[in-house]
């Protein structure tokens, strides 16, 4: 039987794009590209084969997120990756993902992550944006202190005033360029990221 599939949960979307997945991350590179934030409910039902599969919609709403067709004008983020499972052991959402959903099960949909992109800007797992659940090149960050850094925005809007920009990723520290003042892990095969000072 088809029906509605919703997903709910008391998620923000302003929270998840920007404060809740950019996280902290250690100056010496304990920055973890696995997405993070609170788990949600889905009730189940039969729009798509799939609760959220890629390239698949969901509109924002100010208690939850729901599953609809990408041409309505509800929709607000498209699916760009979905893995099953506990989001601390699967795949890392891809460099971009603008922010995480995470999905609890219920029924017949499995406990899971959806890896969301914007329909329209901003895009905070952009190069610079300013969050999103991974550190990547072109990304910015300010120490919090106890040896950890938190990203933010490179154009200064992010509320805090960036000090660093990561510049390139390596695979060792030895292969950062002389300029390099900070080390941030990124993970993936170059999972160090060379940072400048600002």
């Amino acid at each position: 039987m088809r029906g509605t599939r919703a997903l709910l949960g008391a998620l923000m979307a302003a929270a998840l794009a920007v404060g809740g997945l950019s996280g902290c991350q250690t100056v010496s590179g304990a920055a973890r590209d696995r997405p993070s934030g609170r788990a949600t409910s889905a009730v189940p039902s039969g729009f798509g084969a799939e609760f959220l599969a890629v390239d698949e919609c969901s509109s924002f709403g100010t208690t939850g997120f729901t599953e609809v067709p990408c041409t309505s004008e509800r929709a607000a983020a498209r699916v760009v990756a979905r893995y099953d499972g506990d989001p601390a052991q699967g795949p890392a959402c891809p460099a971009t993902t603008d922010f995480v959903l995470h999905i609890s099960p219920s029924g017949v949909v499995r406990r899971g992550y959806a890896c969301m992109r914007n329909l329209e800007p901003p895009h905070p797992g952009d190069p610079g944006g300013g969050g999103g659940p991974r550190t990547i090149v072109g990304d910015c960050v300010y120490g919090t202190g106890r040896g950890e850094v938190r990203e933010t925005a490179c154009d200064g809007k992010g509320g805090r005033t960036p000090e660093y920009r990561v510049t390139s990723a390596v695979a060792r520290r030895s292969q950062c360029p002389p300029s390099t003042a900070l080390y941030v892990q990124l993970g993936g095969s170059r999972p160090v990221g060379c940072a400048r000072r600002l």
